[in-house]
């Protein structure tokens, strides 16, 4: 029988250690993200992340808002990460990933962080905007499983991952929680500083349906154990291409997949007073953008209701 969570067997069969150097390694020439700074974050210079050798904590907490299998009764053991290898124009938490707001942090104080969110009775450790920090990640989780580390992990991010990361993770994450942000590269271009995040997207959502699988496995609580929750924000102006996405989502992953479509956006940092993404969605956009879920044949997830100004 499989052990329970995912990265017990990893860490006693001594391959996490071996993970962990891996990953060092990709951090003197770093390749973390699909930008591949390669600077020697080692040394101490920073990526387009601004994130240097340590990992840079915002804040560490329990947080009962997150889809209801994450949150449950005594909610996720939430880490935010500063920092981010984005620049959306509309950044809600823009002081935390575009300006660095936040606290280095060495690998033994990561690790106490997830036992003292365990200890605090939260369901799972969820790693949000994790992508820059894996190796620091990797790390503290070889102090903290020796010390009775047990919860399940939760990798919390913004879908624009690279495959070489990702592939440090099999058997460690037991439930993946990214983002699809856009249907087309000149937007995601545009809004959020990235190089081709669809191209990139695809690619790690596929390789996280492969290692957890597209269906969520949920215990007899109705928390999640394993598996892969999609999260669109919809945009004014139909910017996401939310249709598009839904039906990619469908034909790649699986109908099956849950997918959490979010209607929260409203105008923060750059977007003030943006041609089009100066307002919050209408009623009628957010129901455009589910009605292409439901077309799309992706009944399985969450919706929100649209806030109007």
């Amino acid at each position: 029988m499989q052990k329970y969570p995912s990265y017990l067997p990893v860490a006693e069969s001594g391959e996490l250690s071996r993970r962990v150097q891996a990953a060092q390694r990709m951090l003197a020439q770093c390749r973390l993200c699909p930008r591949r700074c390669q600077v020697d974050r080692l040394s101490g210079k920073l990526g387009y992340c601004r994130a240097g050798a340590r990992a840079r904590v915002a804040s560490w907490n329990r947080h009962r808002w997150e889809e209801p299998p994450i949150s449950g009764s005594r909610g996720s053991g939430t880490i935010f990460f500063s920092g981010c290898t984005g620049r959306c124009l509309f950044c809600q938490n823009y002081p935390i990933s575009q300006l660095g707001v936040g606290q280095d942090v060495d690998d033994e104080r990561l690790a106490s962080m997830m036992l003292e969110l365990q200890r605090d009775g939260c369901h799972n450790i969820n790693l949000v905007t994790p992508t820059h920090f894996v190796p620091q990640i990797l790390a503290a989780l070889e102090l903290a499983i020796p010390r009775g580390f047990r919860l399940p992990l939760v990798y919390n991010s913004s879908g624009y991952e690279a495959l070489e990361a990702l592939q440090l993770l099999e058997g460690i994450v037991d439930i993946y929680l990214p983002d699809a942000k856009y249907a087309d590269e000149k937007v995601a271009r545009e809004l959020s500083g990235f190089k081709r995040y669809v191209h990139a997207n695809q690619i790690a959502l596929v390789e996280m349906s492969r290692q957890v699988g597209p269906r969520l496995q949920l215990d007899a609580d109705g928390l999640a154990i394993r598996g892969l929750i999609v999260r669109h924000l919809v945009l004014p102006g139909e910017l996401a291409g939310s249709a598009e996405v839904a039906r990619w989502l469908a034909a790649n992953l699986s109908p099956e997949v849950h997918v959490s479509i979010m209607s929260q956006y409203f105008p923060a940092h750059r977007a003030i007073g943006h041609e089009t993404l100066g307002r919050k969605v209408s009623a009628e956009e957010y129901k455009r953008a589910v009605e292409a879920f439901a077309a799309a044949g992706l009944t399985n997830g969450w919706q929100q209701e649209p806030e109007e100004e």
